[in-house]
């Protein structure tokens, strides 16, 4: 089985609504994310001849997401007042609303699902909230 691992990091804040502790508060991380994709065979034919995949596009995938949550707030909908959410909008805040509780852990699975749609074969996507935590994910046993 070959494997490939490639990563990148993001600034962004977030807050866990209705938790018992300091992260209900607005707080930043420098998440990273960390994908790894398997295959059993390497291409045998082009450019990409003993490759598993060109690296090229596995980190052109990762980067587009790794840009597209940099320097953001991330909210789970609906956690936050309306009045409070229009006024950040209002004031040009770049806001990403996701439909799940913005942790580390419901991220593994959502990266997870974005790069296996992308057509990767996903063995393990792993995400960092510091260089000491991180969360992982995996549907293979």
């Amino acid at each position: 089985m070959y494997t490939l691992i490639s990563e990148a990091s993001f600034d962004s804040a977030h807050f866990l609504a209705q938790y018992e502790g300091k992260c209900r508060n607005i707080h930043g991380h420098r998440w990273t994310i960390k994908v790894e994709i398997y295959g059993e065979e390497l291409q045998e034919n082009g450019s990409c001849r003993g490759m598993l995949v060109d690296f090229g596009d596995l980190k052109k995938c990762l980067k587009e997401l790794a840009d597209y949550y940099d320097h953001a707030l991330i909210i789970e909908k609906n956690s936050m007042r309306e009045l409070t959410l229009n006024a950040l909008k209002e004031d040009e805040f770049k806001i990403i609303e996701v439909e799940f509780r913005p942790t580390a852990e419901n991220f593994t699975k959502y990266f997870y699902n974005y790069f296996k749609g992308k057509g990767f074969l996903v063995k393990n996507i792993f995400v960092y909230e510091t260089p000491n935590n991180c969360a992982t994910y995996s549907e293979m046993m």
